[in-house]
């Protein structure tokens, strides 16, 4: 049945606590973007002077990226976003391992709770042949690094493990994944490792040697950048072979002529994001915590999705039993407020949030859920009206 809301009186200031799903693009990132729409319009393949300073821009963007990650130019490959980075990685490299494998099956690994531009890839090469382990993770979101090392076998060639998730914003254990990871490669060259960093930009370290990666997605449209921009670090010498092909773009990796203003506006947000980082990240796990606290004192039986504290600083993804999360979802619009029930890349689907089954197995927890996600913009005040309007929508419905 269709759900009916009554029409109320007019709004003041919308309030957007959907942050996880995407980001307003900063002014500064369309001040450095805007000369490349119109009179830097050259196509940076050409050879003509509007061509090389469109291929400057790239190349000055690349390097300044790089830089952030403690990368060289050459491991930048810019893409189109979250989803085509973690599908160049994801299948890139299985392929290339396929194709030299002699008939051989392959093993690769991943967990539960991935973004789907990382699990329909495995689900893909699962339907290809390929060997995965879908591994679980704690009551808290995490995956653990023991359970890790358990699934590695000697033809694993693959691990893809997401650094903060989405939708309950915990944070996995990337660093030392990384060096497990380091040690197992002492006598082979493999299994590759590649990690979904697409919520990580505006909190998280970033230096892919800490890390110990070997592939690493950002999307811009998560750090204030603008949409259809994101990039792939891959580190040098890492196996992998294009999925598309053309004119032989980024590297030979990514071919189509590149974006030029979105990569500029892409280079730009993301720099911003890493000066603003510890002050921002401060402030919003000041705001996030009042609000969990407030949230589940206020209103009966709610419960706190994922770890207290290793979780994102904008992440609070809550429980509130009895009650549809896509109504209330629906509802907090009509009062101004934006949220979501999970990943915005799925929220019109009616299957309930994969992440939240897979932490819980509780089909009602992951019906009843909301996240509410945190920005630059977002204020006490703003939490403040948040929490009575929640609750008055709650005590309602109940």
């Amino acid at each position: 049945m269709a759900l009916v809301i009554k029409k109320t009186k007019k709004i003041g200031k919308r309030i957007f606590l959907d942050h996880a799903s995407t980001t307003p693009v900063l002014g500064e990132v369309l001040g450095a973007m805007k000369k490349f729409w119109s009179s830097e319009y050259g196509n940076p393949g050409s050879i003509h002077s509007f061509g090389i300073n469109a291929s400057k821009a790239i190349e000055e963007s690349r390097k300044n990226i790089a830089m952030v990650l403690g990368a060289k130019s050459s491991e930048i490959i810019f893409t189109s976003g979250g989803t085509e980075s973690n599908n160049l990685a994801i299948l890139g490299v299985a392929n290339l391992f396929k194709k030299n494998s002699n008939g051989a099956k392959l093993h690769i690994i991943t967990t539960q709770i991935e973004h789907h531009a990382v699990l329909y890839p495995f689900k893909y090469l699962e339907n290809s042949g390929f060997e995965v382990t879908y591994l679980p993770v704690s009551e808290k979101g995490i995956v653990s690094v023991e359970e890790v090392k358990k699934a590695i076998k000697e033809n694993t060639v693959l691990i893809s493990i997401i650094y903060a998730n989405n939708e309950v914003g915990t944070i996995q254990p990337i660093r030392e994944i990384g060096n497990l990871i380091k040690k197992v490669r002492a006598d082979r060259p493999y299994p590759v490792f590649h990690t979904d960093a697409c919520q990580a930009p505006c909190f998280l370290n970033l230096q892919v040697s800490n890390l110990g990666v070997d592939l690493m997605t950002i999307s811009g449209s998560k750090l204030y950048g603008p949409k259809g921009s994101g990039f792939l670090y891959v580190k040098n010498n890492t196996p992998i072979e294009p999925t598309t092909f053309g004119g032989g773009q980024e590297s030979g990796l990514r071919s189509g002529t590149q974006a030029v203003p979105l990569i500029v506006g892409l280079a730009k947000a993301l720099k911003i994001a890493e000066d603003k980082k510890k002050k921002e990240s401060d402030r919003l796990i000041s705001l996030r915590d009042y609000f969990i606290r407030l949230v589940l004192k206020k209103i009966a039986g709610t419960k706190l999705n994922g770890d207290m504290k290793l979780r994102l600083p904008n992440n609070a993804n809550i429980y509130f039993p009895g009650i549809s999360g896509e109504q209330l979802v629906i509802e907090l619009d009509v009062k101004g407020i934006a949220v979501s029930t999970g990943s915005a890349c799925s929220s019109r689907e009616e299957a309930p949030s994969h992440v939240l089954l897979a932490i819980y197995n509780d089909k009602k927890r992951a019906d009843g859920s909301i996240r509410f996600t945190f920005g630059r913009d977002t204020t006490k005040k703003d939490v403040d009206q948040t929490i009575k309007t929640l609750d008055s929508i709650i005590k309602r419905i109940r």
